[in-house]
């Protein structure tokens, strides 16, 4: 069983692609079940993903958020214990230099099978790589929530995050910026999920970056 979460617009933005991409997968891939949920881009608010957590009972999370300018379908590797808001949540709260949790470990590691994942989107035709970085935004927040919480609590539960690049629309007054189609999205969350099931260890191919 999966549970994968989508944020709610933000920024003053009209489009929600990371949900609407979530929203349209099926509700089951392969025998996989699929729970999917709608979450706010809001610092505090959006750990209300754990109340699902502990009635959904799934065996993965995975969280997606959006990172315009990217080209690629991005598995992130890595969350840290900042926030560091550029502009502020969609309360208005915009946090500077702050701990995610005072307790915490300074990072985080994804226990999905990133570059197997992506190693199957490639397969399937799709721009994909490992990203070394969530950002300090709320996508790194709600990724760095996500594995403190099943680092400390329920250890037994593989979780992650993707980042996905603007869709058509997000573009139409940004030039040479790179998109991809919502169906394609779609697809790529899809075959994530597989990969999810199909790989119990990762594989070991290079996937580092210089910057």
């Amino acid at each position: 069983k999966v549970l994968i979460t989508g944020f709610d617009p933000f920024g003053g933005a009209k489009n929600k692609p990371a949900w609407e991409a979530v929203r349209a997968l099926p509700d089951n891939i392969d025998g996989i079940e699929v729970i999917k949920l709608q979450i706010p881009t809001v610092f505090k608010k959006s750990q209300e993903i754990f109340e699902n957590i502990d009635s959904v009972k799934p065996d993965v999370v995975i969280c997606v958020g959006q990172a315009g300018g990217r080209y690629e379908f991005c598995v992130e590797r890595v969350a840290i214990n900042l926030d560091d808001g550029r502009i502020p949540d969609n309360d208005g709260y915009q946090p500077v230099d702050t701990p995610v949790f005072e307790d915490g470990d300074t990072a985080y590691f994804t226990s999905l099978p990133i570059k197997g994942m992506v190693e199957e989107l490639k397969k399937a035709s799709i721009p994909a790589a490992v990203s070394n970085t969530a950002g300090t935004y709320v996508c790194n927040h709600i990724m760095y929530s996500l594995l403190y919480y099943l680092t400390k609590i329920l250890d037994n539960i593989r979780g992650g995050f993707i980042h996905v690049p603007y869709i058509p629309e997000q573009v139409i007054d940004k030039k040479n910026t790179p998109y991809m189609e919502l169906s394609r999205i779609t697809k790529a969350l899809e075959v994530s999920i597989k990969a999810v099931k199909a790989y119990e260890k990762d594989i070991i191919v290079s996937g580092g970056k210089e910057f």
